[in-house]
């Protein structure tokens, strides 16, 4: 079974194109320390082959792959002319995906917290508005002893339904049929899903969703108590692109 490697960073090169793919450089910094007795790795350097067709979608040109952060999911080749790979390591691309951008995310974060605060204060004045409405005019003294003896009508008034209004919206929003939400890190993936490669276009699909939503398309499927993951592989891996900390789940009970 070939074994599966996954990169992530940027090219350190220019793109070079060939007849059916393209190829570009990347590398990683080795773990800062090692077992006692062995040497400490540095940098290690790749070479990635990537289709025309797949690398096309991903909207990438020559001068963005060298600045945008990327994931590549392949298995190590060593059958590659060594003119064509001047990393230490080919690897054979089986999808690739760009990554949303760190600066790009704080100004979205930046911009809806913005939009709730403004929702926040519309909704106080509106409060207020309904409160000035609502204050009572100057009444007899006769009607005033009568209304003493009259019990008040318990009902909810317009000032409560609009005081819990801003409440509703600050609720974090989440797919249709969530039934709880759980750390991602508690998710276990069986063998079975980690073996098979989802289709990168519908994967970038979900990715973009996120992007726009601040959430996922479905909510995951796991197992009840022992949370193996049952259902919605791709969208686990978009999950995991995308850094969420937390994900929506449906349980599907034990049999």
């Amino acid at each position: 079974m070939p074994h599966k490697m996954t990169l992530t960073g940027s090219a350190t090169g220019p793109l070079r194109e060939y007849d059916r793919y393209v190829a570009f450089d990347m590398r990683e910094k080795g773990s800062p320390s090692a077992p006692k007795g062995l040497k400490k790795s540095t940098f290690i350097s790749y070479t990635v082959f990537v289709a025309k067709k797949a690398f096309n979608k991903t909207g990438l040109t020559k001068k963005s792959i060298m600045h945008e952060k990327i994931l590549i999911q392949g298995e190590p080749t060593l059958d590659i002319p060594i003119d064509e790979c001047p990393g230490e390591i080919g690897i054979i691309c089986f999808q690739i995906t760009v990554l949303p951008n760190k600066n790009d995310k704080e100004a979205n974060d930046s911009k809806d917290k913005k939009e709730a605060k403004q929702e926040v204060s519309k909704a106080q004045q509106e409060v207020a508005a309904t409160k000035q409405e609502e204050k009572p005019e100057p009444v007899a003294k006769e009607a005033k002893q009568e209304a003493k003896t009259i019990q008040p009508e318990v009902k909810i008034t317009p000032v409560q339904e609009k005081k819990a209004a801003p409440q509703q919206k600050q609720l974090p929003t989440q797919p249709k049929g969530t039934q709880d939400i759980v750390s991602f890190d508690d998710i276990i993936v069986p063998e079975a899903f980690l073996k098979t490669h989802p289709n990168p276009v519908k994967t970038e699909e979900v990715i973009e969703f996120v992007k726009r939503t601040g959430h996922l398309d479905k909510p995951l499927t796991i197992e009840k108590g022992s949370k193996v993951l049952k259902d919605g592989y791709r969208r686990y891996i978009v999950a995991k692109t995308v850094k969420m900390d937390k994900v929506p789940v449906i349980y599907e009970y034990q049999k």
